[in-house]
């Protein structure tokens, strides 16, 4: 199944603010490209990148002095709500290019259809938390595949090098997950393997791995929360918090925006959140970076279950395909046949 316009109903991030200077920028989303710039006063905007005239990419254009955006092939100029003119006929009427909602947060644009509300933007940590940066990471597979991989830890000893347990240590796995009718949640407790950089967080050898995480479709997006505790359940003074957003770009692709927070219940300790908050980045752009290595190798996997035999740790994949169709795609779902699913005790 491939990705449909009305993903665009959501807001998605497509790009960081800095990366919008003077020029036009394309991006995609949904198999759909949109030229991004910004008008006179520096506000982003966003048209479909094709000019109305003969489908020109606008994104290959310039910004004008007065904040226009010119398309590269015969000159025609549009504003920011996509109101055209063709300078060589001016009297011609109709010269309108679709446009879209920008709206800049978090460091990041935020594309949306003009008509979605503000009130649709994903709200991002608070709180006590710190905020430590934000990466965009290419995932050469298409949403479903890059998603079913962002929804188990089953795969940690494997792909990863640096959170969660060792292959030795699986048998030590604490699993438990829920399904609901907007979202799924999920929590992981392992030992924690030795790995240099954990120690910048004061996490120490024996110490226990915690992942909780929520996955939502509004748009498609998962919240990781992280925190260690001693093997006698005393909790470790940093918690982590990635909110990682999966944009389709194209069918075949899908590209990861990921906002990375940190907090500490230690009031000592709360100077050196700026400084612990960056290896926090660094520590999810590590793991981050182990999956898109290795997800081209599943790249093919089908958009359907079946026939796979799925054990406890695939509860949520099943169910997320369901709330995909209804939340995210806003399509009626087909009934779904359930593959067969191995070792549920717990799950």
């Amino acid at each position: 199944m491939e990705p449909t316009p009305d993903v665009v109903r959501h807001f998605h991030p497509v790009l960081p603010s800095h990366q919008l200077r003077r020029r036009p920028v394309r991006v995609e989303l949904g198999g759909h490209a949109y030229a991004l710039f910004r008008d006179a006063s520096g506000q982003p905007a966003a048209l479909s990148d094709a000019c109305p005239h003969r489908f020109a990419p606008l994104s290959k254009g310039t910004v004008t002095k007065e904040g226009q955006l010119q398309c590269p092939y015969h000159g025609w100029r549009f504003d920011s709500k996509g109101q055209g003119s063709n300078p060589s006929q001016p009297e011609l009427r109709h010269c309108e290019a679709k446009s879209f909602q920008v709206v800049e947060r978090h460091g990041y644009l935020w594309l949306a259809r003009s008509d979605t509300p503000l009130s649709a933007m994903p709200e991002l940590s608070g709180e006590d938390y710190v905020f430590g940066g934000t990466f965009s990471t290419l995932f050469e597979a298409p949403l479903h595949v890059s998603l079913d991989n962002f929804s188990e830890d089953e795969h940690t000893p494997y792909v990863h090098t640096r959170l969660g347990w060792s292959g030795p240590q699986t048998g030590a796995v604490e699993f438990d997950a829920h399904n609901f009718d907007d979202r799924t949640e999920v929590h992981y407790r392992a030992p924690q393997r030795p790995a240099p950089i954990i120690r910048l967080l004061l996490v120490k050898t024996g110490d226990l791995f915690h992942n909780d995480w929520v996955t939502r479709f509004d748009p498609v997006r998962s919240i990781y929360t992280i925190h260690w505790t001693s093997p006698a359940g005393v909790p470790r003074p940093f918690t982590t918090q990635a909110h990682i957003f999966f944009v389709p770009e194209t069918a075949r692709t899908t590209r990861l925006h990921v906002f990375s927070f940190l907090r500490t219940t230690v009031p000592a300790l709360r100077p050196l959140l700026p400084l612990a908050a960056k290896a926090a980045l660094g520590l999810t752009w590590w793991e981050v970076r182990d999956d898109a290595r290795f997800i081209p190798t599943v790249a093919d996997t089908p958009y359907s279950h079946k026939g796979m035999r799925l054990d406890k740790y695939d509860k949520p994949l099943v169910h997320q395909r369901k709330l995909m169709e209804r939340i995210y795609y806003a399509h009626d779902p087909a009934p779904v046949t359930t593959p067969h699913v191995r070792d549920v005790k717990g799950a």
